[in-house]
C-alpha cells in the first residue's frame, strides 16, 4: 500500500469486499506514499491481518531511536503515528499461514526447501531473486525470481517486488504492481485467485527499487 489510502479505499469498493470478508495485507503499509497513517488506521478499523514489510520494519526502527540512519520518509511516518498504530505495527508477523487455503502470505520471499521457521528474516522481508548458487538476494538483476523457483506445495502470496510487477507462477503470486510509482494497486480473492486492480491516482515517488 505504501500509504496509498485513496487507492486502497477504491480497491476495497470495486472488489466488492465487505466486513464479512477477511482482509489480508502483504506488508509495506507505510512510507513513500501520501498517507501512511490513514492506511494503518484503515487496517486497524477493518480488522485486517498483515505481514511485516521492510518499510514497516524501518519505521519501527525509527521509533526505537535509530531514525538518524534511515530515510527521512521513515522518520516522517514515525512522527505521525498514534499509539494504537504503533501497537498494530509491532504485532505484525513475518508470515501468515492459512492452511484451509493452502496459502502463505509473506512480504519478500521464501527459499525453496527451507522450513518456514528457518527462513532468514531479511529474506522474508526483502528477497526478490535466487542467484546461481541458490542464495537469496534482494536484487532483480542477480538471479531468477524466487517465486519462479518455488515448487510448493503451499501457494504463496507476496508483495515487495514492484520492479517485476505482477508475477503469476504455478505456486506463487506477486501482487506488488507499483501503485506508489504510478502503477496499480492489486488484490486477489482466495481461493478463486481472481485478480482485482485499480489504477494509481498518480505517481507519488520515482521508482527506486526499495
Amino acid at each position: 500500500m505504501h500509504g496509498c489510502i485513496d487507492e486502497l479505499v477504491e480497491l476495497l469498493k470495486v472488489s466488492g469486499w465487505s466486513a464479512a470478508d477477511r482482509l489480508v495485507l502483504a506488508g509495506d503499509l507505510v512510507a513513500k506514499g501520501p498517507d501512511s497513517k490513514a492506511v494503518v488506521e484503515l487496517a486497524r478499523s477493518h480488522g485486517a491481518l498483515s505481514v511485516l514489510g521492510n518499510h514497516d520494519a524501518h519505521v519501527l526502527k525509527a521509533r526505537e531511536g535509530l531514525g538518524d540512519a534511515l530515510k527521512g520518509t521513515h522518520r516522517h511516518v514515525a512522527e505521525t503515528l498514534s499509539e494504537p498504530d504503533w501497537q498494530y505495527l509491532e504485532l505484525l508477523p513475518l508470515w501468515l499461514d492459512f492452511p484451509e487455503l493452502n496459502t502463505l502470505v509473506v512480504h519478500g520471499g521464501l527459499l525453496p526447501h527451507v522450513p518456514l521457521a528457518q527462513q532468514p528474516r531479511h529474506l522474508l522481508l526483502n528477497m526478490r531473486s535466487i542467484d546461481a548458487e541458490g542464495k537469496g538476494t534482494t536484487r532483480v538483476s542477480e538471479g531468477r525470481p524466487w517465486a519462479e523457483l518455488w515448487a510448493g506445495p503451499r501457494f504463496v502470496v507476496f508483495g515487495h517486488d514492484a520492479l517485476r510487477k505482477l508475477q503469476r507462477h504455478p505456486h506463487a503470486l506477486g501482487l506488488d504492481t507499483g501503485c506508489v510509482y504510478g502503477g496499480q494497486l492489486s488484490a486477489v480473492w482466495l481461493p478463486e485467485r481472481t485478480l482485482v486492480q485499480v489504477k494509481a491516482k498518480r505517481a507519488y515517488v520515482a521508482v527506486d527499487g526499495g
